[in-house]
């Protein structure tokens, strides 16, 4: 056998397939088709059902038809030696297990197969014209997100209750180009990112401003993250290397709006705390314990289970006085630093591990 791959029509992510036009040659001998003579005689391909021909099928087909126009994409050819060649077109989708874990710089090797129905090895043997120059026409193929980076052919056998058949299997590794998706969803949402931090430039007090970038740039990188989706299964186990850079980039967004909201609640908090110097909190505290000695056991028994708002306040004042920050306008100054920096670190460790590992 030998194929012509005349073009790989469709890739599907979502279907877990190919779709693809070929030109599958078959030769074998029948001596009882010899005859005298130095040239090979060409028959009409309606002539197929007075000879016999394999039973070859594709393994992993989902459906599959033979070009008919203007006829049907037949070629007989018999040589005087009995030796005939058997040449059909046809297209067919075949499944193609993919492992989504990289997508999209992920590479995809997917098989052909080749196989008798009906006759085992004992009947007839499958091999391939030429080895792995058997199979032409990927060299110069063009698709639109892959590149085919290498092929082989193998031979081997299926085994099933019935007995063992002969199999042909043509293996092609796809890996995907990128530049598409880097323009497409990588270069935006970096663009978010960088965007959600120019809410650092901008005073503390502009609460409308901060708040309309933080929440934009949150709405924006969903709404990429959905639609980055589209073109992917619905269900499937896979989490894949571009749902962790978005997951990244919305975390950086989603923080950047968190920073605004701990610098804008510790600005407020550091001037409620103005209010209440701490002499005064010493003589409250005096004030409160003098009365609490005057009062007797049937007020405290009264007012058991139950404390004065100006203790609560203080006990609150205890606890955020733990995360007390001198000047809250300093965040500010940290997150411009800290935020690129650490993007930078995490991009660095992402593109390595997803690129060479």
């Amino acid at each position: 056998m030998s194929l012509d791959i005349a073009s790989i029509d469709t890739i599907s992510e979502i279907n877990m397939d190919y779709t693809a036009t070929i030109f599958l040659r078959q030769r074998w001998t029948d001596e009882r088709l010899c005859f005298d003579g130095n040239k090979s005689l060409s028959l009409d391909g309606r002539l197929v059902e007075m000879l016999w021909v394999p039973d070859t099928f594709i393994v992993d087909s989902k459906k599959s038809f033979l070009h008919d126009i203007t006829v049907e994409n037949r070629l007989i050819r018999i040589y005087p030696n009995g030796t005939v060649l058997y040449a059909i077109r046809i297209t067919t989708t075949v499944a193609c297990s993919m492992d989504l874990t990289k997508y999209p710089m992920d590479k995809q090797t997917c098989t052909l197969q080749l196989e008798s129905w009906g006759y085992n090895i004992n009947d007839v043997m499958f091999y391939w014209t030429r080895g792995n120059d058997s199979v032409r026409g990927l060299d110069t193929l063009r698709l639109a997100q892959y590149t085919v980076e290498d092929y082989f052919t193998s031979v081997s056998e299926a085994v099933y209750e019935t007995g063992r058949y002969p199999k042909l299997v043509f293996h092609f590794e796809l890996k995907r180009n990128i530049f598409y998706f880097i323009l497409e969803t990588y270069v935006p949402s970096i663009l978010l990112v960088v965007l959600s931090w120019v809410s650092f430039w901008i005073s503390q007090s502009s609460v409308p401003a901060r708040i309309c970038i933080g929440v934009t740039t949150v709405l924006t990188m969903t709404t990429l993250m959905m639609g980055a989706r589209t073109s992917l299964p619905n269900a499937n186990c896979f989490i894949k290397a571009i749902d962790v850079y978005l997951g990244i980039c919305f975390s950086f967004i989603f923080g950047a709006l968190l920073e605004y909201a701990v610098a804008h609640f510790c600005t407020l908090y550091m001037k409620l705390f103005s209010m209440f110097p701490a002499k005064d909190n010493e003589s409250s505290d005096l004030v409160l314990i003098s009365k609490g000695s005057i009062s007797g056991k049937r007020e405290r028994s009264k007012h058991s289970g139950w404390s004065s708002p100006m203790s609560v306040m203080k006990r609150l004042f205890c606890i955020f006085d733990c995360f007390h920050v001198k000047n809250p306008y300093h965040i500010d100054n940290y997150a411009r630093y800290s935020f690129p920096l650490s993007f930078i670190i995490i991009n660095v460790f992402y593109w390595v591990y997803y690129l060479y590992f």
